[in-house]
């Protein structure tokens, strides 16, 4: 069977999938990193270049190939799903908004090869490669990533971004759907 036969299968199914469903597609699909055809490498100055693996009006597998810049604090729009690291190491840090406010960072994770971690509707975080390792996940989310919000710390300001962008402030105009200028709150 072919990853793609085996992916229409296993996703094409889905409806409205729960976290528990998701999760159980994922380890259904056991998905290695030798299966993957042709990863494409991150464009310059970009922290991740991804591939679409599958996508429906439920769900979508997208494999992400990293450089060792970490990607904006971002949410995932009305999305949900999961990560799995697929090869070496990865640092999640996991952010906290109040109203219009800047997002805090809460806390960080490290996630090795072989981990899965879910990120929740409207959860903030960022992610990057550790100590030089050469990262590859797999996301699975459901329903597909549309209105993603973008942050940029620096400039205390979010953007959700069009659907062809990255977690990274756009470089495009036509990417920012909406710039939103945020206030500094006391924690």
């Amino acid at each position: 069977m072919t990853l793609t036969m085996k992916l229409q299968t296993i996703l094409g199914t889905l409806k409205s999938p729960s976290k528990a469903d998701l999760k159980a597609a994922l380890l259904k699909i056991d998905l290695t990193l030798d299966e993957l055809a042709q990863l494409p490498e991150p464009s310059p100055g970009k922290p991740y270049n991804r591939k679409l693996l599958f996508k429906n009006e439920e769900v979508e597998l997208l494999a992400m190939n990293w450089s060792e810049l970490e990607c904006a604090p971002h949410d995932h729009g009305n999305s949900h799903g999961w990560i799995q690291v697929l090869a070496g190491t990865s640092i999640n840090s996991v952010f906290e908004v109040k109203g219009e406010g800047l997002p805090n960072e809460l806390f960080h994770e490290i996630h090795h090869k072989g981990k899965y971690f879910y990120a929740p509707k409207k959860g903030i975080h960022k992610m990057k490669a550790s100590n030089n390792t050469d990262l590859v996940t797999l996301h699975l989310y459901s329903p597909p990533i549309t209105g993603m919000m973008v942050y940029d710390l620096q400039k205390c300001a979010a953007c959700v971004v069009s659907d062809d962008c990255g977690a990274w402030w756009p470089d495009e105009q036509y990417q920012k759907v909406k710039e939103i200028q945020l206030r500094k709150v006391s924690p």
